[in-house]
């Protein structure tokens, strides 16, 4: 099933009007272009950041933070609360765009700019929230105490995918800390990008918040690299490959600055002889094909029981059959496109790959719209039957394959979804507690996110998110992930007469 894609110039005006309706514009000049992947095609030339640009928005960004973090939080958040008040008055804009330049479907776009909402209402919570605790002194007459202060500028890389709710997973939580933020976008979402940057300037305007307390830089990777190597920027918040992961985490250390990294994911669940069948298949399809397979928690790896197997495998393979592919403005379609070609390329070769090592696919894996759309890469979802866990399962292909596996004692399941060098999110779909708990046991699953009776995808914002091993260690959003954007002090106050050494030293 198919739905024919819009041309450019649809495109484009739908692009424009969004724009003006969040009262954003299109900066003119050259360096930057802002493409679509519904059509393939370019739409705007805009102006990027040039290295003074950015070197002067790390400046501003630094500066403000002077008076920022002196800035009781409360107040603080009253900046987000109004932030998420505009997201509120412009969602049905913003997602908009995240459909013309990332193809999400509008389902999707909408429950990303969902997710941008609810985590300022979080933060706006937070920001009465940032405890610090007083520990039991061993010496009379003395208080321990450990307090949290801002820690500076916050550098943050987003990626393609999730365009703009990673940037408010980080930037929501880092104002309200008494941070400032340097944002650098993908170079692949510029103009939803400018439309959130262009919201938060009005709150900041409309609460009496400096502007400077957020700067968005455009361009490619040398702009990327001017705020991870700047010792300006206390944390580098960044949001990509593992291969980005390896290139910017050293460099952060070696000045002493501090990263987060939310990396590459290879997701498994596990499907038991036990499992609800009729609540795992749409949770297994959704995670596996949904946002085209382009998710950092995209399912991957499925392994199945070898008693069930077939008839989990028949089954997904007739629900694959019927998944609507085309055009994400449209209301009924389900998958849209790949962001690239090349992605469309990656996809290609991985399959070829899993061909060679003994795979078999069951469906999917062409291409649709060629003739409408030859610029555009709409791929059609494959699942694919591999005889073990080979070297293309291991590595995470951007594109929504589905490799099938089986195994036959439990434990064995969980060593498959430990085998594998990424760690970002698991789950098990099984009506036996037994199992259910040892999936989650510290022998378990060894991800960030593990899951029972639902999917990998649709992580939500109170929860820590990120993952572990190549996946890099980091966590944004809720639970105490704010921490990563402060300082922690511990404090001993003598109000005593007497000057006690700890540990029952003696000196003098």
């Amino acid at each position: 099933m198919t739905d024919a894609v819009p041309g450019v110039n649809e495109v484009r005006d739908r692009a424009l009007a969004a724009l003006r309706r969040v009262g954003a514009t299109v900066p003119s000049g050259s360096g930057l272009t802002a493409r679509t992947p519904i059509t393939g095609d370019e739409l705007f030339d805009l102006a990027a950041t040039s290295a003074d640009e950015a070197d002067r928005a790390i400046g501003e960004a630094a500066e403000a933070f002077l008076g920022w973090r002196n800035t009781p939080a409360p107040v603080r958040g009253e900046l987000v609360r109004r932030l998420g008040d505009l997201l509120r008055g412009n969602k049905e804009a913003l997602a908009e765009l995240v459909t013309v330049e990332a193809g999400k479907i509008r389902s999707e776009a909408l429950g990303e700019v969902q997710e941008m909402i609810d985590v300022c209402d979080f933060a706006v919570g937070l920001a009465r929230q940032l405890y610090g605790r007083t520990i039991a002194s061993e010496r009379p007459g003395h208080r321990l105490a450990e307090t949290w202060h801002p820690l500076g500028v916050v550098g943050v890389i987003s990626a393609f995918n999730f365009p703009v709710a990673v940037w408010a997973w980080n930037t929501a939580v880092a104002l309200v800390c008494g941070d400032t933020v340097v944002w650098k976008p993908s170079e692949l979402t510029p103009l939803v990008s400018l439309a959130c940057a262009h919201l938060l300037d009005r709150a900041a305007q409309e609460v009496g918040a400096p502007r400077e307390v957020h700067r968005l830089l455009l361009g490619d990777r040398a702009i990327g690299e001017k705020l991870v190597d700047d010792p300006r920027v206390s944390l580098i918040s960044a949001t990509g490959s593992t291969r980005m992961g390896r290139a910017i985490g050293p460099r952060v250390a070696a000045r002493f600055g501090r990263s987060l990294l939310e990396l590459g994911g290879n997701n498994a669940t596990i499907v038991a002889p036990s499992a609800d069948l009729e609540l795992a298949l749409p949770g297994i399809v959704f995670a596996a094909a949904g946002t085209a397979g382009q998710r950092c928690t995209t399912l991957r790896r499925l392994i199945v029981h070898r008693d069930i197997a077939d008839e989990v495998v028949e089954r997904l393979t007739a629900a694959y059959r019927k998944l609507p592919i085309g055009n994400p403005f449209t209301e009924d379609t389900l998958v849209g496109p790949l962001i690239s070609t090349a992605a469309a390329e990656s996809m290609r070769r991985a399959l070829a790959q899993s061909a060679a090592e003994g795979g078999k696919v069951l469906a999917g894996g062409g291409r649709r719209l060629t003739a409408e759309a030859p610029k555009a890469a709409y791929a059609e979802p494959a699942i694919v039957r591999m005889p073990e866990q080979t070297a293309v399962v291991r590595e995470e292909t951007f594109a929504p394959i589905l490799y099938v596996l089986t195994y036959d004692e439990f434990d064995q399941a969980i060593a498959l979804n430990n085998a594998v060098p990424q760690g970002l999110s698991s789950s098990a779909f099984t009506r036996d507690q037994q199992e259910a708990e040892r999936f989650l046991a510290a022998d378990g699953s060894d991800c960030g996110i593990a899951n029972i009776n639902i999917g990998t995808s649709g992580a939500e914002i109170g929860g820590a998110f990120g993952g572990e091993k190549e996946t890099g260690g980091g966590r944004e959003s809720g639970s105490d992930a704010w921490r990563s954007y402060m300082r922690r002090a511990t404090t001993t106050i003598n109000y005593s007469s007497r000057l006690t050494l700890a540990q029952n030293v003696s000196f003098l």
